[in-house]
């Protein structure tokens, strides 16, 4: 297990590559601990950092799991697709003829933390724009939105939130975005989600965690998305390619 310092391929993505490779044998997926990180990092004469880089990705795909002072395995393989499509929130309400109000656009400066550091790969304390958006139709809103960019996009505050988030960061920030890995979850409202989305705390809502990158599978935007469960449904059309 080794790779090029002298290649011009960056060296998390010649990890992240080794890793993925390594995650395919049978005694990772039949449930053995990979390797750990400082090892790894020892092993093929890296930072450990470069080593966390490559593994975030892994783990934002739900591909391995990290379990605090145990380790980190391979998650268990489920079906997964890539969308032939996706599209802001206002793109997607748009083509489908939807009516939908903005209760709530607010945008500010914020340091990153530590989930959305990890996707970036910046430090926890960068300053970063936090977009919060509540949205909805007549009867109320049925969403809350949180999006943070990454600080390469030069996206600010004072920008216009109003237009469909995608076209805004193509068009005024030179950024196109390309690749979206989701994932969504059941839970139940906690007491801010509920007095957001005007529902009782402990009523259904599934959280839709998306990670944007550019089209060199750069980030871009880290976005949780709480939806009032009844009024959200996730459709996938999977074509069926013989071998």
């Amino acid at each position: 297990m080794q790779i090029d310092h002298n290649s011009p391929i960056p060296m998390h993505v010649q990890v992240e590559a080794l890793l993925r490779r390594l995650i395919e044998q049978p005694r990772y997926i039949a449930g053995e601990y990979l390797p750990r990180e400082v090892d790894l990092a020892k092993q093929l004469g890296i930072s450990r950092n470069t080593v966390r880089q490559a593994t975030n990705k892994l783990e934002y795909e739900g591909l391995i799991v990290r379990k605090k002072g145990i380790g980190t395995k391979v998650v268990a393989k489920t079906m997964t697709t890539r969308l032939s499509s996706w599209h802001s929130f206002t793109q997607e309400m748009n083509e489908r003829g939807i009516a939908f109000t903005n209760y709530q656009v607010e945008a500010v400066w914020t340091e990153a933390g530590e989930k959305v550091s990890e996707f970036f790969g910046i430090s926890p304390d960068t300053p970063v724009v936090k977009l919060s958006r509540l949205r909805g139709d007549a009867d109320g809103p049925f969403v809350y939105f949180e999006s943070y960019f990454h600080p390469r996009t030069g996206i600010t505050p004072e920008a216009d939130f109003t237009r469909p988030l995608y076209e805004l960061l193509e068009k005024e920030f030179s950024t196109v975005v390309k690749i979206s890995r989701e994932q969504i979850s059941a839970r139940r409202a906690s007491s801010i989600t509920a007095k957001r989305l005007k529902i009782n705390p402990g009523d259904p809502v599934l959280l839709r965690k998306r990670f944007v990158s550019d089209p060199g599978d750069r980030p871009v935007e880290y976005n949780l998305g709480f939806y009032i469960a009844d009024k959200f449904t996730y459709t996938i059309e999977i074509h069926r390619h013989d071998d």
